[in-house]
């Protein structure tokens, strides 16, 4: 059976981020994008080295797609995290779409990673032919506490399309500031947010692979009871 027509599996898609070495620990923590400490990482540009890897991944993405139901006229990666990502599940849309049917005039827009000081918001955030009315899939490589994916959102609801979900390869299932957590901040932009897979599943997986010393393990679940959306305790 080809990727494009296997059933998306949480369990498989988490087997294939940890063989991937996408997450794992730090002896000394690292300060995050969002300003946070923290003794583990979430990197998936491992998903996107290689041809053969980035095709297994966007193979991923599609089959979510399906599972969920989600159909929109392209998918517009978050810059630049998963720019090559959103080209290359484009790319594979354009050649059998969901319905089975072909696609040549499937839509591949880039993000621009700095706006154009001036021009229309097509122009000013985007790279290639954005029309309103789109409907618009968004993808994130990794959810921290969601400020790219919102500014993101509202850079494309500025351009006046629909953006129909935002999709996050990996959560890390923390709290934002204002103590909400990401689903609940995308959601009142009136986007349903989605997670291909989370910490809690994926960090125990980790430990079994990296078996990190006792004082990480404890640093890591002491970040989940600060920031967590839920405890994480490693046996």
């Amino acid at each position: 059976m080809s990727d494009e027509n296997k059933i998306f599996n949480e369990d498989e898609f988490n087997k294939f981020v940890i063989d991937n070495n996408v997450v794992g620990f730090f002896d000394k923590p690292i300060m995050l994008k969002s300003g946070r400490q923290s003794y583990w990482y979430a990197n998936c540009r491992n998903l996107s080295n290689t041809f053969e890897i980035i095709d297994k991944t966007a193979g991923f993405v599609l089959n979510f797609l399906k599972k969920e139901l989600i159909e929109s006229d392209y998918i517009y990666g978050v810059p630049e995290g998963a720019s090559k990502l959103a080209i290359i599940a484009n790319y594979k849309l354009g050649k059998e779409c969901l319905d089975g049917s072909t696609n040549s005039k499937q839509k591949i827009i880039l993000g621009r990673g700095q706006p154009k000081p001036h021009g229309a918001p097509k122009d000013k955030y985007f790279i290639g032919e954005v029309n309103e009315g789109d409907k618009v899939l968004v993808l994130e490589d990794v959810t921290t506490t969601g400020g790219s994916l919102l500014k993101t959102i509202k850079q494309l609801k500025e351009a006046n399309v629909e953006v129909v979900a935002a999709i996050g390869l990996v959560n890390r299932m923390e709290k934002r500031d204002d103590g909400k957590s990401v689903e609940e901040a995308v959601n009142e932009l009136g986007v349903p947010y989605y997670a291909m897979s989370h910490s809690l599943a994926l960090l125990p997986m980790a430990k079994a692979k990296y078996n990190p010393n006792e004082e990480v393990s404890r640093q890591v679940e002491i970040g989940f009871e600060k920031y967590g959306l839920m405890e994480l305790k490693f046996e």
